[in-house]
């Protein structure tokens, strides 16, 4: 037994999960381990078992996203308004309390960069929902983000982007990080330069030229499914939210995978790329583009790290995110190092709980 697997039993055998799925891949060797079930009294667990990764979709959708500036579809510095024309000349709100109407003229377009960088001046509120004018029109307006992912009903594409251009943006573009819908309106951008569904975008772009068959909006094969837990109860069942077509195709949080695929997406950035992206659009993707400044008001979730292109970037170069309804996925490039951690219990903040922390240690 690994030390990683004494580690990772702990928790298994504590309760604080049911089961989970974990792997490390160091170059060619790789230890991948299988413990408990998915839920009391439930099945084992298996390798191919499917997990929601939430939002370990945004580098995912992110990797897409740059494999179609490389094809010249559109370009980092080039204005959202051609295919998301719903975000085309935004105001933005004189202070974060003012009221819906108290606005000023934006200082520039929103770029396709920054919903990468998470700067587009819009994201789910940053403070307890229904706090602020914003915050309520945000929540209101069913826009995602501001509860888990399958929390509740997202409207499907058109009129997702319809409900968001109708508020001001909360800061100027480029001006603050705000978490998660900067991915969402990503996708959204994706599937438009497409000219397909975003599914159909990220199987092609990704998935099929990374073996990555089981990541989807929808799980195709319910016996290796299980049920998400909260506090002890289940929170969406395996004939739940990931059962049935989404409406709306979240690419900052709607994917469900396995660790295998998740091993895969993590030896494409170890490859430098091949056979998705260039070296150099992964390193543009994981150069920290924050200005110390927003990396100090941005620390609730991203610690001492930065954050790139869809993904964050530690002060070690290490590069990845994790997914709040239980996921942990990173790269170590100087090592050449994958780490997978997939488990199916919610976490309780935005930094995670001590099985994530207790795994990254483990890593080493």
């Amino acid at each position: 037994m690994s030390d990683i697997d004494k580690v990772l039993r702990s928790f298994v055998d504590d309760g604080s999960v049911p089961g989970l799925v974990y792997a490390v891949e160091r170059g060619e060797r790789s230890e991948v381990g299988v413990l408990g079930g998915t839920g009391p009294g439930g099945p084992a667990l298996r390798r191919d078992s499917l997990f929601r990764i939430a939002s370990t979709s945004k580098p995912i959708t992110a990797a897409a996203a740059l494999a179609q500036v490389e094809a010249g579809l559109y370009a980092l510095d080039e204005p959202v308004d051609r295919l998301l024309p719903e975000l085309a000349n935004p105001r933005v709100l004189r202070r974060e309390d003012s009221e819906l109407d108290d606005t000023v003229p934006a200082r520039r377009p929103i770029t396709v960069e920054d919903l990468l960088t998470f700067r587009p001046g819009f994201g789910a509120p940053p403070l307890a929902p229904g706090t602020l004018p914003w915050q309520r029109a945000w929540s209101a307006a069913r826009l995602g983000g501001d509860g888990p992912p399958g929390s509740h009903p997202v409207p499907e594409p058109a009129e997702w982007m319809r409900r968001l251009g109708e508020l001001p943006l909360l800061a100027q573009p480029g001006e603050r990080w705000l978490y998660h819908a900067g991915a969402d309106a990503l996708g959204v951008l994706v599937a438009r330069a497409a000219g397909a569904s975003l599914s159909a975008a990220l199987e092609a772009l990704v998935f099929d030229p990374l073996a990555m068959r089981d990541t989807a909006f929808q799980v195709r094969d319910l016996d290796r499914f299980q049920p998400q837990w909260r506090d002890g109860e289940v929170f969406d069942p395996v004939d739940g939210a990931w059962s049935r077509p989404q409406a709306f195709e979240s690419g900052g949080g709607g994917l469900v995978s396995t660790v295998d695929d998740l091993l895969a997406f993590g030896r494409m950035f170890r490859r430098g790329g091949s056979p998705v992206l260039s070296a150099g659009s992964v390193a543009a993707m994981c150069r920290d583009r924050l200005t110390p400044d927003q990396r100090t008001a941005s620390a609730l979730f991203l610690g001492d790290r930065g954050w790139g292109l869809g993904t964050s970037v530690g002060p070690d170069g290490r590069h990845g995110w994790d997914g709040g309804l239980g996921t942990v996925w990173f790269v170590d490039p100087a090592r050449d190092l994958t780490a997978v951690l997939l488990t199916q219990v919610l976490w309780p903040g935005p930094w995670g709980p001590p099985i994530a922390h207790a795994f990254r240690t483990a890593v080493g």
